[in-house]
């Protein structure tokens, strides 16, 4: 189980009223950041413990995570879905469209706010080690996140994190170069060029651009 013990915070790690949605998203994350690997079991107790949560958000979770087609059953308990690779070529696709749409709107709705905190990430991502595997992922993860959060639409994130079966993850920065690892940073510097300049068309071209420069990289593994 790779999945990393969260410390309880004061009062407890997670407020009662949102403690299966908290737990859902933390292994969501997990799996589609390929920090629980394909066909690894799950097992309720285990992450129930690692999370410091009763076991029943956990069944709640593995229930929703089922459902999105991320795990699987098994003769005890579930495991984590294993997915081609044009499962995975066919959710990115559907992700650049997605995600593009949401740069065009981000766009339109960031705010002086989005656009500092965006700036910020990309700044951090300048500074990496081509080596630090979970700071690349971290970075990406947190702008591809602020761009989404920017477009203020909540029925577009939810249709976003559908696709989720694919994220940039430890899988994919070991395939790709530091020369690539440069590209992708040019590519979210003109994103960012786009949205503070408030150009939809070309924020969310530049967007799509980007998730499918990603997909080559995974289609030559």
């Amino acid at each position: 189980m790779r999945l990393q013990r969260t410390e309880p915070a004061a009062g407890g790690p997670f407020p009662p009223q949102r403690r299966s949605q908290e737990v859902f998203a933390r292994l969501r994350q997990a799996i589609v950041t390929g920090e629980l690997r394909p066909n690894e079991p799950l097992i309720e107790a285990d992450i129930a413990e690692r999370l410091q949560v009763s076991r029943t958000p956990v069944r709640e979770s593995m229930q929703k995570l089922s459902a999105a087609g991320l795990i699987v059953p098994r003769k005890r308990g579930w495991s984590v879905r294993e997915f081609s690779l044009e499962d995975v070529t066919m959710n990115a696709e559907v992700r650049s469209a997605l995600e593009g749409r949401a740069a065009g709107l981000a766009a339109l709705r960031a705010t002086p706010e989005d656009i500092a905190l965006l700036a910020a990430i990309h700044a951090e991502r300048l500074t990496l080690d081509p080596e630090d595997e979970k700071a690349r992922v971290r970075t990406n993860r947190a702008f591809h996140d602020a761009v989404i959060t920017a477009a203020r639409n909540p029925k577009l994130t939810d249709a976003i994190d559908a696709t989720g079966l694919f994220y940039f993850n430890g899988d994919v920065v070991r395939m790709s170069s530091a020369e690539q690892m440069a590209q992708g940073n040019a590519d979210h510097a003109l994103v960012l060029e786009a949205l503070a300049a408030k150009d939809p068309a070309a924020a969310e071209a530049r967007m799509r651009a980007h998730i499918e420069r990603t997909t080559r990289i995974i289609r030559r593994r």
